[in-house]
């Protein structure tokens, strides 16, 4: 694995009077899959749209390949964000579009390629996806694995460098669950990109996770290997990996 590929230096964010991130430090190697855990709320879909500069943090820094987003203009932004493929946790596809729409979305928005052309590509993306003959679909058509795979589809319509996964498998049956974390991990290695997977799925976790973060309390309180999460002595990383109720980690916000 190569150098940092994604950086946060003390990234605070926080919405009215509620803090999220306090100091937040986190870095993702080139070429790995990092899983960041934690408790509902904790604010780790927050820090995948701070990466995609979706929106800014209060205070603090977030580098991609060495370059400081937080100093760059949203115009600025832009060239940036093309080289990330981003699978929001609800699919978020468009229902007025048919598939193959919604999978080169962006690429008919931002470059000036053929419909006949956008369809081939999207093609190939299903494929690789494995879904085939579904491109006239409309998304009330699928079931919830395939909207998932359709998403993903999207996310490397443009073969990106870097790909954020918010909740991937959040609402699908544990079958369907595993053959989407499959997925993940065969399109990782594939295109050889970097990841970012939030999940409160453990078993997802240790399935695609190179590096496992664990967000609490607004920061990175471990970070490592599962083997080396599962010999951790921190009290609140052995409940939170155990998913006991006793513990340090407070009930109330279970």
């Amino acid at each position: 694995m190569n150098e940092a590929k994604i950086r946060l230096e003390g990234v605070w964010k926080s919405f009215g009077d509620q803090v999220v991130l306090r100091g937040c430090d986190l870095e993702v190697k080139g070429g790995e899959c990092l899983v960041i855990m934690g408790l509902s709320g904790s604010g780790k879909s927050v820090t995948l749209r701070l990466i995609l500069g979706l929106m800014p943090p209060d205070s603090g820094h977030i580098y991609v390949d060495g370059v400081d987003m937080t100093a760059l203009s949203e115009r600025e932004r832009d060239p940036v964000r093309t080289r990330m493929g981003m699978v929001f946790q609800n699919s978020a596809l468009f229902d007025s579009l048919p598939v193959w729409q919604n999978v080169t979305f962006a690429l008919r928005q931002h470059t000036d390629v053929s419909d006949e052309e956008l369809r081939r590509i999207a093609v190939e993306k299903l494929r690789l996806v494995e879904l085939v003959g579904v491109e006239d679909r409309m998304p009330a058509e699928l079931s919830g694995g395939m909207r998932k795979r359709v998403a993903i589809a999207r996310a490397i319509a443009s073969d990106p460098e870097i790909m954020l996964y918010d909740e991937p498998t959040t609402g699908l049956d544990p079958v369907v669950g595993d053959a989407i974390n499959k997925l993940i991990f065969s399109c990782n290695r594939r295109a050889a990109a970097t990841s970012v997977v939030v999940t409160h799925d453990l078993a997802s976790a240790r399935r695609v996770g190179d590096r496992i973060a664990v967000l609490y309390e607004g920061r990175i309180i471990a970070l490592g290997t599962p083997g080396e999460l599962d010999a951790s002595s921190d009290p609140v990383v052995r409940q939170f990996l155990s998913g006991r109720s006793e513990g340090p980690i407070r009930v109330g916000v279970l």
